[in-house]
């Protein structure tokens, strides 16, 4: 008579745990190092500019203690969203550890003329006034988002302003996209990326959804040109230049659409006429996942950061979204929030279109 042999513990749940650890504490270590000496560079240079002051907010900062702790939910809920399968483990960083090399020092040689720039004394956010919006310099870049160099950088620069958690946040909003596969057969589903700069959330979305049609959609064309060379290369995967208050889609083309960190970078108007495309290209009972910034009082421990953030980081038209009322901009074109939660400092609001 044979013996059973005791059942073996889930070595595929802790085999995918340990990569999962590994990976997240491995980004957070690497862009956090890297954020803090940035902040030692910005400070070194600080000392040439005396006379540079920046208004002290009225609202509550976050200490580091409670960065941590939310860095920490975070990647708490990535993990969780893996195991429960609405998307796969987070894959390696584009370009492996020699990418990562280069685009440091790329990083690095900005760096001392960024914090320059920001105590310059040259507070005029456009450069002419009868050039778009979106050619002035965000961020104190030189060249705006109008660049080969700026679109080599701008991912990583955004990784390291938030600790390596960027990806994490952007990766809540496949959860209400996973929703919809698990209804619909994604093979019958348009989607496209609004604002897709080098297409790090389209990225994502075929990695979770190999099967859906995307469509990648922005106003930089160097940008396009550099997320089209990291993309898989598929007839079901484009790129194209457009405005998100323009978009060069159909009327009701689109079963699902994605925009993630452009409204806090759009002038009032220009707001709410990219409120109104999303309403004209979404299909009745169409989705979209908006996440964008954290605004006034959704998390209220952040409220002064949010006050600090466009002095720091040259934003022109950020204080007017934290206070824009997101559901009376989009319910005129018939979006309305079906859900909405909190992801460290950013937030993902879930719209449905009526029908």
């Amino acid at each position: 008579m044979r013996r059973s042999r005791p059942s073996s513990p889930d070595l595929s749940g802790w085999v995918r745990r340990a990569r999962f650890a590994a990976r997240s504490l491995g980004r957070i270590g690497w862009y956090g190092a890297h954020r803090y000496i940035t902040g030692r560079i910005d400070r070194r240079i600080g000392q040439a500019y005396p006379d540079y002051r920046i208004a002290p907010p009225q609202g509550l900062v976050p200490s580091e203690r409670r960065i941590l702790a939310d860095i920490a939910q975070l990647q708490a809920s990535d993990l969780a969203n893996v195991e429960a399968g609405h998307y796969p483990l987070p894959d390696a960083e584009p370009g492996g550890l020699s990418g990562l090399l280069q685009k440091t020092r790329l990083f690095y040689a900005d760096v001392p003329d960024a914090a320059h720039r920001r105590r310059s004394g040259d507070e005029d956010t456009t450069r002419d006034t009868n050039e778009p919006y979106y050619h002035q310099d965000f961020h104190f870049q030189a060249d705006g988002w109008m660049s080969e160099a700026s679109a080599r950088l701008y991912d990583f620069q955004v990784e390291v302003l938030f600790n390596g958690s960027a990806a994490a946040m952007r990766r809540q909003g496949l959860v209400p996209l996973a929703m919809l596969m698990r209804e619909r057969d994604q093979r019958a589903l348009s989607f496209a990326d609004i604002a897709c700069g080098t297409g790090t959330m389209l990225r994502e979305v075929q990695r979770a959804f190999p099967r859906l049609a995307t469509i990648g959609i922005d106003v930089s064309e160097p940008y396009l040109r550099y997320g089209s060379r990291l993309a898989k290369r598929s007839r079901d995967r484009r790129f194209i230049a457009g405005l998100a208050e323009a978009l060069p889609l159909g009327d009701e083309s689109l079963d699902a659409a994605s925009v993630v960190y452009l409204f806090h970078e759009l002038p009032p108007d220009i707001r709410h006429k990219a409120a109104a495309e999303f309403g004209r290209v979404l299909k009745p009972g169409g989705l979209l996942v908006f996440i964008d910034t954290l605004q006034m009082g959704d998390e209220p421990d952040y409220d002064g950061l949010l006050e600090l953030f466009p002095q720091l980081f040259r934003e022109p038209y950020y204080a007017g979204f934290v206070n824009e009322d997101l559901a009376a901009l989009f319910a005129p074109h018939g979006l309305h929030i079906e859900e909405a939660w909190n992801a460290y400092v950013s937030r993902i609001t879930v719209f449905r279109k009526d029908g």
